[in-house]
């Protein structure tokens, strides 16, 4: 299984994978809590498949879950957002990671990753302030662990909250007072667990289309993922 899982790993390095999706307990893929039995024959949940360890020891930052897991829809919300963020993070790696092209990477998800963990997107920030201070493998190498590290930690609904009212503070004046009342309670509704994600958001987007509000238009957290998954209808 050892020599299996090492050769099995080595091929995947060339399949560009974003994601991997492991099997629920199995002693091969198992993520997390399979069991380990010891000599006197009584199992512990403590241990990794083997397979799982070797995946996940040579691509620390691909994001995997495990299939029992994913129905849960805010797992599955957190998975698939990894996965699309890290074939971006990926793709701009590849293209030669120019300056500008990490500026404007790092500002497009910059909602996301406060929605996500606030300190490490504060990490990331001071980060990006010393670009040039080291070479640029190295930088890299430490923003692409930070932005993985950010996304692994879950987006709560208080922490979306937060992302929602900074948002709104873009063009709050605008509103009328109506508008603002509406927009105000649909976002208290969320965070009572009354209505998803996606119904406040899609006000939002609304309002950002009408104030051409380009800032926020070209924020990744408004649309993380393709909106044919539906994914933010259950979170």
């Amino acid at each position: 299984m050892e020599t299996h899982a090492r050769a099995r790993v080595g091929e995947l390095g060339a399949l560009r994978l974003s994601g991997y999706i492991l099997e629920r307990a199995s002693p091969s893929c198992g993520m997390e809590r399979v069991k380990v039995y010891s000599d006197s024959g009584v199992p512990s949940r403590a241990g990794r498949g083997l397979f799982a360890q070797r995946l996940m020891d040579a691509y620390p930052l691909l994001p995997v879950e495990e299939e029992g897991r994913l129905s849960d829809p805010r797992l599955r919300d957190n998975f698939i957002t990894r996965v699309f963020a890290y074939r971006r993070l990926r793709a701009l790696v590849e293209d030669g990671a120019r300056p500008r092209d990490i500026v404007a990477f790092h500002t497009a998800h910059k909602l996301l990753l406060l929605a996500h963990s606030p300190v490490d997107y504060a990490k990331l920030g001071r980060l990006l302030g010393n670009l040039t201070s080291l070479p640029r493998t190295e930088w890299l190498a430490r923003y692409e662990e930070g932005f993985m590290r950010a996304l692994a930690v879950a987006a709560t609904p208080r922490k979306h909250v937060n992302v929602l009212q900074h948002i709104v503070g873009f063009f709050k004046q605008r509103l009328s007072p109506g508008e603002k009342c509406e927009l105000g309670d649909l976002i208290k509704d969320f965070a009572h667990g009354l209505v998803p994600l996606v119904v406040p958001i899609t006000l939002i987007n609304h309002y950002v289309a009408r104030f051409d509000v380009s800032y926020i238009a070209d924020q990744i957290y408004l649309s993380p993922h393709p909106k044919e998954l539906m994914l933010r209808n259950h979170v």
